[in-house]
């Protein structure tokens, strides 16, 4: 899929944020500290291929309610054929609170997110920020990355400003060298 994913930048950068798959160790920062064993509803937002979602595989238990969303059709059907016990959604993100009550469920306990922040312009931001608040149950956990190089990008500055806006408490990890391109981890607490 390395080559179908560059071809996917390529074809439409604004929904496939990356050339290259989300390394093991940016993976597992981006769910260390999550507390799975208490979480009933675990939702990932852009799984892509699903490299962080082998992660939050191995940490699913029996009590634990997941599910991905991926709107480039593409990634759709390869995360979903590669993680045949799981649901994925064929939809955009913001779009969660419709899906959450197509599923049933009023909140979320943990959101992980492989979203391109810094390709979207600030009403998509926004929209998307809007339905994970409304979908994130207090004290709830909304985790994502972000590439070290598209930090001095307006739309990378304006994301971090709406984060310490949206929630109570954000976090910054420090650099995941290994991984092309180096990135960092938010996890916001609301």
């Amino acid at each position: 899929m390395k080559r179908s994913i560059i071809t996917q930048f390529v074809k439409n950068p604004k929904t496939t944020g990356a050339i290259a798959p989300s390394s093991s160790f940016l993976s597992k920062k981006i769910i260390s500290g999550l507390n799975f064993k208490d979480a009933q509803t675990i939702v990932e937002l852009g799984p892509g291929t699903g490299a962080i979602t082998a992660f939050i595989e191995k940490e699913l238990n029996e009590h634990n309610k997941f599910f991905g969303i991926e709107l480039n059709e593409d990634i759709y059907h390869f995360v979903s054929n590669r993680f045949p016990n799981q649901k994925f959604y064929l939809d955009s993100a913001s779009n969660l609170p419709k899906i959450l009550k197509k599923e049933n469920l009023d909140l979320v306990d943990i959101i992980i997110s492989g979203l391109p922040w810094a390709a979207f312009h600030d009403e998509l931001q926004d929209s998307i920020l809007d339905a994970i608040l409304e979908s994130l149950k207090e004290g709830g956990i909304f985790t994502t990355f972000a590439y070290l190089h598209g930090s001095i990008l307006p739309a990378a500055k304006s994301f971090k400003q709406k984060l310490h806006k949206y929630f109570s408490h954000v976090e910054k990890s420090n650099i995941v060298w290994r991984n092309i391109p180096p990135a960092y981890v938010y996890k916001c607490h609301k």
